[in-house]
């Protein structure tokens, strides 16, 4: 082992990437809503820190896409409309299904055991009704392609709307698919097309999956502004 590596040592994260990785969990987990105010002010006291590092966090999650800093009015969580959820979904019809193949290509076997975990935990969070439990684990199942896909640019393309596309899931559609087994059922239907290397009828499905997505995510949206 070189010097270079037996020495090497992780440097201290800063209290601003601290408070954003806190703030990125809390919004994808719905303990806010979307389009809430985030009150810097409390924010800070609760983390016992200024509000600089709570200022430099939110314009990190800015650039994320998962807040909206208002000059002179505040920061407030993303609050998505019709035409954002129609293209995070095309964006996903088109990237997804070619990631699998990418992963099927290049490590299928570590591809097939994440999604059968992923499974597994959504099985289990069906079971208890646990909304924040199943959006994580359907999160995990879809950046599993993407993960083992060997390729860094779409994966790097993928982290674009990453975490906006994870707080849409538990915000928006996680709560309904702990109920029903629709969408259950699709990602396990997706596992056996992929352990086959049927990427034709994948394609279909993931297609099916994400528009049935897209107008889950709408009605809900439709829901929520009624209420």
């Amino acid at each position: 082992m070189s010097l270079s590596n037996r020495f090497k040592i992780e440097a201290p994260k800063s209290l601003a990437t601290l408070v954003a990785q806190r703030l990125r969990e809390a919004i994808i987990d719905g303990e806010f809503a979307l389009g809430e105010m985030i009150p810097e002010e409390s924010l800070a006291s609760s983390f016992g820190v200024s509000r600089t590092p709570v200022r430099e966090a939110l314009n990190q999650l800015q650039l994320a896409g998962l807040v909206v800093v208002r000059p002179q009015r505040g920061s407030y969580v993303f609050e998505p409309n019709e035409a954002d959820i129609a293209a995070i979904c095309e964006f996903r019809c088109l990237l997804e299904p070619r990631a699998a193949q990418l992963a099927y290509q290049h490590d299928a076997a570590g591809t097939a055991a994440a999604l059968q975990s992923a499974i597994e935990e959504m099985e289990l969070a069906r079971s208890e009704r646990d909304a924040i439990r199943y959006g994580r684990a359907d999160t995990r199942l879809h950046e599993a392609f993407f993960e083992h896909c060997g390729n860094p640019y779409m994966q790097a393309a993928y982290a674009t709307s990453a975490t906006k596309i994870a707080a849409l899931r538990t915000h928006l559609s996680a709560p309904a698919d702990v109920l029903h087994a629709d969408g259950f059922e699709q990602h396990s239907k997706l596992l056996a097309l992929f352990r086959a290397g049927d990427f034709v009828g994948f394609e279909e499905l993931m297609r099916t999956h994400v528009t049935g997505t897209r107008n889950s995510y709408v009605a809900r949206l439709k829901a929520l502004a009624a209420a």
